[in-house]
């Protein structure tokens, strides 16, 4: 392209673009949008400060928003709401970010002269913060457990317009403490003198498999989880315990089902050469049977989940299963052996899969049992 051209084509596209960002801030003044028409033409005259009709929008648009959000504050300001200071506080905000956006644009600052809020911000998000602090003081105050949750909330809440305030934090984990349900995890029972729980990947138990999952998981802020040992080494309040003990645990033998299917094959079982391009060939026809047995192992297990209070009560129950499944292949035959094709002997010779040991079946069902009782665990109790 040449000079000439291309000064011309980026003239017009600078001009494109100039028209569209105007449009697009008059667009939003026409639709009443006033901080975005103000945003956006503040933007826009950073890199051209003489743009006549962009001057005139944030001029007109910042008047007008500046009406609207002191009209809004003027009537939250006289709410009865506890939280009339955060409203408040969001105004000013919004006021703030087009005083902020004009500013970066020197020669507008002298025409639009906005003011600058943030000695307001200052003064209203303390007083929300306090507003949200007093408000989990007087939860608190009911003693029970839903009100600390609630009174939590509030501190977490004070805390984004008040972060790091030592009172606050201290407060709301105060409120934690007595907001939260302690569930402790009792080791799996034994049955039979057999104990179901060594058997597991790795070589962590179904108990500690499942207070791990629950604690990466709880599904409710409000609950944690414990190992027996681990609340007692801890000293940890304890408000449920969970119960797990087999129902039932069959660990399957395996049974063949077999399919016989015979095959003919006719042979050379005498040649006679009379000379070397006459020879003579006798067949002979050999059968056999080809057999093909499925053999299958079926296992499974159930786990009785049970919660109780410190009282013993029963509060919850639930039962939770888990199957293993093993199926395999294999071929032998009967008769004579020259019947068979070349891939029928590949298939007789080929080496057989043995059945898992119980320990490997083991392995799986408590690894499924782990997974279902955490999930059944997480849908009842951390919905509490």
């Amino acid at each position: 392209m040449k000079p000439k051209l291309y000064a011309n084509f980026l003239f017009i596209l600078i001009a494109g673009l100039s028209l569209a960002s105007c449009k697009t801030a008059s667009k939003m003044y026409e639709k009443g949008n006033y901080n975005e028409a103000v945003i956006l033409a503040a933007k826009k005259l950073q890199k051209d400060p003489d743009d006549a009709k962009l001057i005139a929008i944030i001029r007109n648009a910042y008047d007008y928003a500046v009406h609207d959000h002191e009209n809004r504050i003027a009537t939250h300001a006289s709410s009865s709401s506890d939280l009339k200071n955060e409203w408040i506080y969001a105004e000013y905000l919004s006021l703030q970010e087009m005083y902020e956006a004009i500013y970066r644009v020197p020669s507008i600052m002298e025409i639009v002269r906005p003011a600058d809020y943030s000695q307001d911000i200052v003064f209203f998000r303390e007083k929300a913060g306090q507003a949200r602090f007093d408000r989990g003081i007087a939860f608190m105050q009911r003693s029970d457990r839903q009100s600390y949750r609630n009174a939590y909330r509030e501190f977490q809440a004070a805390l984004r317009f008040l972060p790091g305030d030592v009172e606050t934090i201290q407060q709301r984990d105060i409120a934690y403490e007595y907001a939260v349900t302690n569930i402790v995890v009792l080791p799996l029972q034994k049955q039979g003198g057999y104990v179901y729980s060594s058997y597991s990947p790795g070589n962590i138990n179904l108990d500690d498999q499942l207070v791990s999952d629950l604690q990466y998981n709880s599904g409710n802020d409000f609950t944690r989880y414990f190992s027996a040992w681990d609340a007692r080494s801890r000293n940890i309040r304890v408000d449920q315990e969970l119960d797990m003990r087999f129902n039932q645990v069959d660990i399957g033998r395996y049974s063949d089902q077999r399919t016989v299917r015979k095959v003919t094959r006719d042979i050379v079982v005498k040649e006679t050469v009379y000379k070397p391009d006459s020879v003579v060939k006798e067949y002979a026809r050999v059968t056999a049977e080809f057999i093909t047995t499925k053999r299958t192992m079926h296992s499974s297990a159930t786990l009785q989940l049970t919660s109780r209070d410190i009282n013993g009560r029963r509060v919850w129950g639930d039962q939770v299963s888990a199957n293993h499944s093993w199926s395999t292949e294999f071929y032998t035959f009967s008769g004579d052996e020259r019947a068979l094709s070349e891939s029928e002997k590949q298939l007789v010779h080929r080496r057989r899969e043995f059945a898992p040991t119980e320990t490997v079946i083991m392995e799986s069902l408590v690894e499924e049992l782990s997974d279902n009782a955490a999930y059944r665990v997480r849908n009842y109790l951390g919905g509490m």
